[in-house]
């Protein structure tokens, strides 16, 4: 009775630790990419000679091959627990350095997979001077990701989600033009002060993958895209930070159109030792003041290909 009650307790407890992401499929498809997403972590970056603490949203990926029915989901959210309590003790330099330590573990235990992507976002604050002085603490979003196919490296992507002002170029010229119909005497008063035009919430991202041996200074790039708009914005302003801001950004109209050009432009420039094959997006979004509908642009390009363009 003993024999037979201990082999009956082995079979079910077999049964109930049965792999069954394991289990082979026939006549399946590869899946692209499998994996958990919104994983919430807090996360301490060591950078410039502090700490940042930050709070992170996670995304991870594996593909999978098409004779295997499912991935281990679970071993993804031990991989991010152990990743960031070591980051928390040795700590890391950036959101995409503890990205790329994570996309290689998942290969490492994901031993059916042949690629890894992890994404990261996190908020971000940086102490900014406005025209008056006045020191204050401006949200921005930091953007990473980490991909590597087995035996081919891993490349990391750095980014920044930035928020600003622009003011129309066209309705500025089009009341330039009423203006000086209507006040004939006064035109050459008008055109030397800025005109009144209408503004817009500009919101601007910049992004930038490299080798993993590379690294990009996020706070460089917050810079490049914020010298890139009409104005940058603040959360709190006095009477005359206020008339600064709007008179900086009425003297630097700028369409959506400028304000990727301008960045592209000002990559270029930072970045002119970095590879050819370095990859960038800018994407430019202006919420409108007078109209029910938003004003987009973006490239997404290499450094050869703007290089090409510049030598032309």
């Amino acid at each position: 009775m003993d024999y037979y009650g201990s082999q009956v307790t082995s079979a079910r407890h077999r049964v109930r630790h049965l792999d069954v992401q394991n289990r082979r499929v026939e006549n399946g498809f590869r899946l692209t990419r499998v994996g958990i997403t919104g994983v919430r972590k807090p996360i301490v970056v060591h950078r410039q000679g502090k700490d940042n603490h930050v709070t992170a949203l996670i995304d991870v990926f594996v593909d999978l091959p098409s004779t295997q029915k499912g991935s281990h989901m679970s071993r993804n959210v031990e991989i991010i627990t152990e990743m960031i309590d070591e980051s928390v003790r040795r700590k890391v330099a950036s959101l995409e350095e503890l990205a790329g330590k994570i996309c290689k573990e998942l290969l490492d235990r994901h031993e059916y997979a042949s690629y890894g992507e992890v994404n990261m976002a996190a908020d971000y604050f940086l102490e900014k001077t406005t025209e008056t002085g006045r020191h204050t603490l401006e949200p921005f979003k930091l953007i990473a990701r980490a991909t590597a196919r087995r035996g081919n490296g891993l490349m990391k992507l750095i980014g920044v989600e930035v928020e600003g002002m622009t003011a129309c170029p066209c309705a500025m010229e089009t009341v330039r033009t009423r203006v000086n119909e209507e006040h004939p005497g006064m035109t050459e008063s008008v055109s030397a002060l800025p005109m009144i035009t209408h503004n817009q919430r500009n919101r601007t991202t910049l992004m930038v993958e490299v080798p993993e041996h590379v690294d990009v200074e996020a706070d460089d790039l917050i810079d490049i895209v914020e010298s890139s708009l009409s104005s940058p914005t603040f959360g709190i302003l006095k009477r005359d930070d206020e008339a600064s801001v709007v008179l900086k950004a009425h003297r630097n109209p700028k369409f959506v159109e400028d304000v990727v050009r301008d960045i592209l432009w000002k990559i270029l420039d930072r970045y002119g030792q970095l590879d050819d094959s370095v990859h960038v997006t800018v994407r430019s979004e202006s919420e409108e003041s007078i109209h029910k509908h938003n004003a987009f642009a973006e490239r997404i390009t290499t450094l050869g290909e703007l290089r090409a363009i510049d030598e032309q």
